[in-house]
């Protein structure tokens, strides 16, 4: 996701007049086609603040192909370039590059639930240095209710989750809790739960043969570098996402933060850390605005037909 910021092509066009800062940028996934990094808005939000690739800024940009394991040898490698500040995406690269230093600034994009996963001391006054943006808590039965909604019928959910995330550990958002908002609803649920990236194949495998009427991925951990090919099979059945990116790749609905937003968001970050600013004293920034995307081609294919008030209600309607 940290999208086509290739550090050796902007370093050699580079005529810099003064310092050019060097900022790291980690992630779980692979990299990017140059299309994706064109659109990239984190990207797009550093130019409208002055900061121009090959000019002032270079990207030193390391990414672990989907394996997990990869991070704490490429956030040390990081550390040991000594950039200014390191990008990160989800909470696993937020971690690595914790343990691998306490001094150079992080930027998480799109942290989850970071006070309870320890990557700070609190949203509004973070410490140490760790800073950035969250998705914001949005509570599985908000999720469940969209699904009921759209599949009045809908008996049985399937969920694809990573069952070692904070998320699930504590107990103010705990699997209790997912569990006794289903009952309210009539609903049965099926955790089908991923470690490690190759479990996703098996996972999926298993969806596929006890066919629920639904299925709600949280793609966090392992499942944050395999969400393309959880949303080529999610062609198969209706499933639930949670921010719209995900449904405008091919997904049935979503409901959950502005991605874009957000993106540009951590861009501003950046900015203040690069020009003086120290990340424990920057608030953490949540969404202010949560989106129900629905795609309507993924729902036609489905055989499904959605109820017009849940069509009123949604933020985009992709056809």
């Amino acid at each position: 996701m940290a999208g086509g910021l290739l550090a050796a092509p902007l370093a050699a066009e580079a005529q810099p007049a003064s310092r050019v800062a060097r900022v790291g940028l980690l992630s779980v996934g692979a990299a990017p086609s140059d299309e994706e990094f064109v659109r990239f808005p984190f990207l797009t939000a550093l130019k409208h603040l002055g900061w121009k690739a090959g000019q002032n800024i270079v990207f030193e940009a390391r990414y672990a192909a989907g394996q997990p394991n990869r991070l704490p040898a490429l956030a040390a490698e990081l550390v040991r370039l000594k950039v200014d500040v390191i990008v990160t995406v989800l909470n696993q690269e937020t971690l690595a590059v914790k343990q691998a230093t306490t001094s150079i600034p992080i930027v998480m994009l799109l942290g989850i639930d970071p006070v309870q996963a320890e990557l700070v001391a609190s949203l509004a006054r973070p410490g140490g240095n760790v800073t950035g943006t969250t998705v914001g808590p949005v509570t599985g039965g908000k999720y469940l209710e969209l699904l009921k909604e759209a599949l009045p019928k809908l008996a049985r959910v399937a969920i694809l989750l990573d069952l070692t995330s904070p998320r699930f550990t504590e107990p103010m958002m705990g699997l209790q809790e997912l569990e006794a908002e289903a009952r309210r609803l009539g609903l049965t649920l099926a955790h089908i739960a991923i470690h490690h990236p190759d479990d996703v194949e098996p996972a999926l495998a298993t969806v596929a043969k006890e066919r629920p009427g639904a299925l709600w991925v949280i793609p966090i951990g392992p499942l944050a570098a395999c969400t393309r090919r959880v949303i080529d099979f999610a062609n198969r059945l209706p499933t639930m996402l949670p921010a719209k990116f995900f449904v405008e790749a091919g997904g049935l609905m979503s409901y959950g933060y502005d991605r874009e937003y957000l993106l540009k968001r951590a861009a501003s970050y950046v900015d203040r850390i690069l020009k003086g600013a120290k990340p424990g004293d920057l608030p953490i920034e949540q969404p202010t605005k949560f989106e129900l995307a629905i795609n309507l081609k993924t729902a036609k294919a489905l055989g499904l037909t959605n109820p017009p008030s849940l069509l009123q209600r949604a933020d985009q309607v992709i056809e």
